[in-house]
């Protein structure tokens, strides 16, 4: 028995990463999915792996409200419900200092990494209110919490907003029995850190093994984040044993954002003894 069977889902930005694992993951608890990119290739070989029963693709932008619509529509009228929608799509956003964000990108950045959540939300909120139960994760980032945790200071406050949101939203829709939750990442393992610093997408998937080793220390668990760390944090969140979590940003990060790491700490400590001529204790 699978930890969602029978829960009909909805996962964006699915066709590579975290989206398409959890798609995976999702599928093998037993759920029903339906899995929606702008790259078509990707997502109907997604679609014909898992099989057209268990995940159905469908091509949209989730910026624009037409093709969110078309997503929610597509879940209705196929499966005639929705108890999970996970806002996963997103994207890199402009680096560099304040004075030099173009304000085309920043906007750009602003509709992928939060106008996306914000349509999703608005559109699968009044089915699950009329149900009177559902769950929505939005996808956030350590980057939400700490300053210099991306790249680009922009996709930090994007996702700052996507995690108040969250908990604005929480407060609402709980009343009527949907959940709203975000899941924060730390490093994981995946194609956004080559596409951050101006590869393509068809090319940055391909370099999210290549990070791995210089992500493995960055914080105490030894290891990059994997997209399975984040999709077993979906599956969570998505299934009856997080039924009285609302409002929550669970983040999934190894330790990054604790605090300085012990080790170097520590030999810090170590080297002022020296300078200072005090014994070890």
């Amino acid at each position: 028995m699978g930890k969602l069977d029978g829960k009909i889902t909805i996962v964006t930005g699915a066709t590579s990463g975290i989206g398409r694992r959890t798609v995976e993951l999702f599928v093998a608890e037993g759920a029903r999915v339906v899995a929606t990119g702008r790259r078509a290739e990707l997502g109907r070989s997604l679609e014909e792996a898992l099989g057209k029963d268990r995940c159905v693709f469908v091509q949209a932008d989730a910026t624009q409200e037409d093709d969110v619509k078309k997503v929610l529509d597509t879940c209705l009228s196929k499966w005639g419900r929705l108890d999970c929608l996970f806002n996963n799509a997103g994207g890199p956003a402009p680096v560099g200092g304040i004075e030099t964000v173009p304000v085309d990108g920043f906007d750009a950045a602003m509709a992928t990494l939060v106008r996306s959540v914000m349509l999703g939300m608005k559109h699968a909120a009044p089915i699950m209110m009329k149900q009177g139960s559902g769950s929505i994760i939005n996808n956030g980032s350590v980057a939400a919490r700490r300053a210099g945790y991306s790249t680009s200071m922009i996709y930090s406050a994007a996702k700052a907003a996507v995690v108040h949101l969250t908990v604005c939203v929480s407060m609402q829709l709980g009343e009527k029995g949907v959940r709203v939750n975000s899941i924060s990442p730390g490093g994981i393992a995946t194609g956004i850190f080559a596409k951050a610093l101006g590869l393509p997408a068809d090319k940055a998937d391909g370099y999210a093994e290549a990070v791995k080793a210089s992500m493995a220390k960055n914080q105490p668990i030894p290891r990059a984040g994997l997209t399975d760390d984040i999709a077993h944090a979906a599956v969570f969140l998505a299934s009856d044993d997080s039924t009285f979590i609302n409002g929550h940003d669970l983040v999934v990060d190894g330790g990054l954002v604790g605090g300085r790491l012990w080790t170097p700490h520590q030999e810090g400590v170590k080297a002022m003894r020296q300078a200072f001529g005090v014994d070890e204790v």
